[in-house]
């Protein structure tokens, strides 16, 4: 890091009366950083002349971009399994996808084989409102646990989302106090959903925002 350079400009005029002479001077302090590429830059110091140390510091920046899916190995504590119980195709239509979306699938569960897999899939960089994505994932689910439209349309009640924020929805698709029960993401860009088997509407919701803090960036 180079050393801060100064210039100091004065400025001479003549008084009107004779054998007067006012001199004016002017002074002005550059810092000049000439920092090379891995130097750190100088501190500045802010308009109402505050020092480095005497003002808080600025919050870090949010990351740019839109959020996007990752194949996780691993989610809320969940392992994606593999195997006979990995899944080899997408059982629930995950609506039009366009260039640039992807789509992520996978049953994560216990790998010895214990308790019904959780059952997921979403997708990212949604052109459309996500909130209609999630709709047609939530449809797809109704339909590939077989769920009776006689018996009316399960309403999805709202969940905490946490800490990556958005909109996360549950709904119980069974006729008792736990069964079925279908959690679903809708953010800027991103839509998911997760079938959780024999679980309650807090358990699953609870679950399905762990498992998210893993699967979406």
């Amino acid at each position: 890091m180079s050393e801060p350079t100064a210039g100091v400009f004065v400025k001479r005029a003549s008084a009107a009366r004779a054998g007067l002479t006012v001199v004016a001077v002017l002074t002005m302090l550059t810092a000049v950083s000439g920092c090379r590429e891995g130097d750190t830059a100088l501190p500045v110091a802010s308009p109402s002349g505050q020092g480095p140390g005497d003002a808080s510091p600025a919050p870090s920046a949010e990351p740019k971009g839109p959020r996007t899916l990752v194949d996780a190995s691993s989610a809320g504590g969940l392992d994606r399994l593999t195997g006979d119980r990995a899944l080899t195709d997408a059982p629930v239509d995950p609506g039009e996808m366009r260039d640039g979306m992807t789509l992520v699938i996978g049953n994560y569960g216990d790998p010895g084989g214990q308790g019904a897999p959780v059952l997921f899939e979403g997708v990212d960089h949604v052109p459309e409102d996500t909130s209609k994505r999630r709709e047609h994932l939530f449809r797809g689910m109704l339909e590939y646990i077989q769920w009776d439209p006689e018996l009316g349309q399960p309403q999805a009640e709202p969940v905490d989302a946490g800490p990556l924020g958005g909109s996360v929805e549950c709904l119980l698709a069974s006729l008792s106090e736990d069964g079925n029960v279908i959690c679903g993401w809708a953010d800027e860009g991103t839509a998911a959903v997760a079938l959780f088997e024999d679980s309650t509407l807090a358990d699953a919701g609870e679950l399905f925002v762990r498992m998210r803090g893993d699967l979406e960036r």
